[in-house]
């Protein structure tokens, strides 16, 4: 009985060496202190001498346009994760979005508009502004756009940039001033025309306005800073971190889909892959009465 007791005893003392080496380091004070010290460290953002939107520079000799970009760089170097996948999602949709914009005669700088507006994410808003490009369902009517409850191309990055860009030109005409333009792009142009002539000014820069429209641009310039120079804002990704441009090519229809399920079978989809690729698609069916030729993404296979 007493041997018993004691192997029982020997395997005790083992389990709990065996529980107590799984157990995290117990570290001193001391060596604490060391690690806060080398891994806590926060630093304030380094604030471009020279800077430009669109070709037009921005007056960084001003301390409130510092201060408003100033806090800008800063919420958007240090809120990591949304960052880190900016850069990822900007590497797949840039190659599609810069070459309308230079098409359609809209610097290159707006693209990061699309990257504030949405964050390259087919979103809804809560007003009801939708797709990359935050496109309200009568403006994108207006300007070409198929919206309705089996198709919206608010949804169709292709068509949605090009819709953003008669929009866009029509502001610069009305304004005079990319960097208004993009503000209107937020505001209106209405609102904008009231304020230059309210407040005299048509430099988006000295112009008071309120948070949101006044936060804008600064935003944009921001996102432009940092996805065109990564590292330094201390985001190292490597090549294979970033989503590539999806491969893909066009599969003309003219008439009714009636299950877009069987539809994307044939070309060796599910429901899901066929809605990655054509998010305008947005119902489980395509009705086509007038024979409108829609031009379905399908992904090469590799």
């Amino acid at each position: 009985m007493q041997r018993k007791y004691i192997v029982l005893w020997l395997l005790s003392i083992v389990f709990v060496a065996l529980v107590s080496s799984q157990l995290p380091k117990i570290v001193s004070d001391e060596e604490y202190k060391i690690a806060l010290g080398d891994y806590n460290k926060v630093f304030s953002v380094v604030l471009p001498t020279e800077i430009s939107f669109a070709g037009e520079n921005v007056p960084m000799g001003q301390f409130y346009v510092q201060e408003a970009l100033d806090n800008e760089l800063t919420v958007n170097t240090y809120w990591h994760s949304s960052t880190i996948f900016l850069i990822k999602k900007a590497n797949r949709w840039f190659p599609v979005i810069e070459p309308i914009l230079k098409k359609n005669g809209i610097p290159d700088d707006f693209k990061y508009l699309a990257v504030a507006e949405s964050g390259l994410k087919n979103v809804v808003s809560p007003a009801g502004a939708s797709g990359f490009w935050q496109i309200m369902k009568t403006t994108g009517q207006e300007y070409g756009l198929e919206i309705n409850s089996e198709v919206d191309e608010r949804y169709h990055v292709e068509k949605a940039t090009e819709a953003a860009c008669k929009y866009l030109n029509n502001a610069y005409k009305k304004h005079g001033s990319w960097t208004l333009a993009a503000a209107s792009y937020n505001a209106g142009m209405g609102k904008i025309s009231k304020e230059t002539e309210k407040q005299k000014e048509d430099n988006y820069y000295d112009m008071n306005f309120g948070e949101e429209t006044g936060r804008y641009v600064y935003r944009i310039l921001a996102l432009k800073e940092i996805l065109s120079k990564p590292t330094q804002y201390g985001f190292h990704l490597r090549k294979e971190d970033l989503y590539q441009p999806f491969k893909t090519y066009e599969v003309e229809v003219d008439s009714t889909i009636p299950n877009l399920t069987a539809f994307a079978s044939r070309f060796g989809l599910n429901y899901k892959e066929l809605k990655i690729y054509n998010p305008w698609l947005r119902d489980a069916h395509l009705p086509d009465v007038s024979r409108k030729i829609y031009k379905i993404k399908v992904p090469v296979k590799q």
